[in-house]
């Protein structure tokens, strides 16, 4: 086995940036998964989920209401199910195993997905409410605005809660993380929380009263529960992130939200104790 599927994967996440590529990330997505499938990474449960996901996606264009909510009440529940890797079939590549980035750290690993890159992908092709930038400009000024503030939020809270220090570093497999999270990471957790739940929140309550910033604390507050298997801390920490990542989705679209995402991710990453201290 190879890792070709990711290689087609990762550039159907990078077309999906801008719109002069955009229409290269379905063919670029089957042939990823196309050679994943010949791989047999592919099999089992993982069929149903790509065939339940493909009617979720047929159900929100339908005219009719209670089939138009059926196909997003069907889509949450393949997201939560895939992003949380409960779908059997699906054989993630382990590309980093139990690595200790530094001394003190907790050891890390890393996957690369075939699972919970299909929430982003789906959200992109198959339901199309995603507030995509426009104006680089916007997308820039958006991305630095929400990214410092998630990055003083969140790394300054962490520091103080005692789980990360001071601890530069580039390891030798840095650049694969820095792939995966540009390319994969972000773009699916910044398309569902914010795209999606942010995004739909602020259309609901379009004209209301504070209606934009509850938005963004709704979405922050689910951003921070997805993380509650990391314990209570990681709650704390990624819900502040998350309102971070939600002012720059508000200011400059998903890309904004992305970049912002990425820049916190790389700081943490190369800059203090990752994943966290070993407490």
């Amino acid at each position: 086995m190879t890792l070709l599927p990711w290689v087609a994967i990762f550039a159907a996440a990078g077309a999906a940036w801008t719109h002069t590529m955009r229409p290269a990330v379905f063919p670029l997505l089957l042939v990823g998964y196309g050679l994943a499938i010949a791989e047999g990474r592919i099999a089992g449960d993982a069929w149903g989920a790509i065939a339940l996901l493909a009617a979720a996606g047929y159900a929100v264009t339908r005219p009719s209401r209670p089939v138009h909510i059926a196909g997003h009440v069907l889509f949450v529940l393949l997201a939560a199910a895939l992003a949380l890797h409960l779908v059997a079939g699906f054989d993630n590549a382990l590309v980093i195993d139990a690595q200790r980035i530094t001394p003190d750290a907790l050891p890390f690993s890393m996957y690369l997905n075939l699972d919970k890159p299909l929430i982003g992908f789906w959200l992109l092709l198959a339901w199309g409410g995603l507030r995509l930038s426009t104006s680089a400009r916007a997308c820039a000024r958006g991305a630095a605005i929400g990214g410092t503030l998630a990055a003083l939020l969140c790394l300054s809270a962490a520091v103080a809660m005692g789980m990360i220090d001071w601890a530069p570093k580039w390891p030798h497999n840095a650049w694969l993380w820095l792939i995966n999270n540009a390319l994969l990471v972000v773009f699916v957790e910044e398309a569902l929380f914010r795209g999606y739940v942010q995004g739909s929140l602020e259309r609901w309550l379009a004209g209301r009263p504070l209606g934009p910033a509850i938005a963004i604390l709704i979405a922050a507050l689910l951003f921070g529960l997805a993380h509650a298997g990391g314990g209570w801390q990681w709650v704390v920490l990624a819900t502040l992130a998350g309102l971070g990542y939600g002012v720059s989705y508000r200011a400059g679209g998903l890309q904004a939200a992305m970049l912002a995402h990425l820049g916190v991710n790389l700081l943490h990453y190369g800059a203090f104790t990752y994943p966290m201290r070993a407490l």
